[in-house]
């Protein structure tokens, strides 16, 4: 089948980035949210990126004319049941999942792939609560969407090849990489890097490094462009903590375990940059370990 247009649910950092890749390569986008100011400082946001795209010479002024163009928004979601594709990008809970899922299944056509964006929830879990498990895979973007080339297409139990054909073809149109991933928790990337995030989050529990040590040494050290606490600043330390309880909850091993410190940031609402403060106290003109 031929994917034109496609609904984006969730305005937030990945579904606004989501929509940007989208209506850059030519789809016409349909981006919902509950929130109209979510919904306009999303589309103010896809501009300005646009716009530093236009200037660093990545697209011309034209590009970004033609791609803002494409891009509608509805606060409505059966709005997204004449689409060809969705992609959910709503928070990483799955309460919320199903339940957009319950509300937008009986509006769509027969032909409209359903998928999820999310890091680490099973696909086959999500599909099995849906009319159409077998147009239903995971689609799970990296961030910044518009940057990062990696996409990871994960199959459920019952996603047929045509679905997952038709994904690849978004993801080549997109000029971005697709990695097959099997439906396990977390999947690939999530799987290997948010334990480690976790593991430095105890290496700081424990006394070990301080903030600035521990992300010095994994940038030194290891070559990393971000140290693990910075990066789990930018992710978000609320979806991190959601990864490992999936991976704890879904494998069953201690390994898995969320740190304590980890957990008591997210009880207190800092939860990274989106936030204010999380590993970093971002309210200066300068970062600042908070601990």
């Amino acid at each position: 089948m031929e994917i034109r247009k496609i609904g984006v649910i969730g305005a937030g950092q990945m579904g606004n980035g989501i929509a940007h890749v989208m209506a850059l390569a030519g789809y016409d986008v349909l981006l919902n949210d509950i929130n109209r100011e979510a919904l306009d400082a999303a589309v103010a946001l896809i501009s300005r990126n646009l716009d530093r795209q236009v200037s660093r010479d990545k697209i011309s002024q034209a590009d970004k004319d033609a791609a803002m163009a494409r891009i509608d928004t509805t606060l409505t979601l059966t709005d997204l049941g004449q689409t060809d594709l969705v992609i959910e990008a709503a928070t990483e809970r799955e309460t919320v999942k199903q339940a957009i899922f319950d509300e937008l299944g009986p509006h769509l056509q027969p032909h409209t792939i359903l998928t999820s964006n999310t890091s680490s929830i099973s696909i086959t879990r999500l599909a099995s609560r849906t009319d159409r498990p077998e147009r239903f895979m995971g689609f799970h973007f990296m961030n910044p969407v518009p940057l990062m080339q990696l996409v990871e297409l994960i199959r459920g139990i019952a996603t047929d090849e045509p679905t997952y054909k038709a994904c690849l073809g978004v993801v080549e149109r997109l000029g971005k990489t697709a990695a097959s991933a099997e439906d396990f928790p977390a999947f690939i990337v999530n799987r290997i890097l948010v334990p480690m995030i976790n593991e430095a989050v105890y290496t700081l529990y424990e006394g070990v490094g301080n903030v600035k040590s521990i992300d010095e040494s994994m940038k030194l050290g290891a070559n990393h462009p971000m140290g693990p606490l910075e990066l789990a600043d930018f992710i978000g330390l609320d979806t991190c903590l959601a990864i490992m309880n999936v991976l704890h909850d879904g494998l069953a091993d201690t390994k898995y375990r969320p740190c304590p410190l980890l957990v008591k940031y997210v009880e207190a609402g800092w939860l990274g940059r989106k936030s204010g403060r999380g590993f970093y106290d971002y309210r200066g003109e300068v970062p600042v370990p908070t601990r």
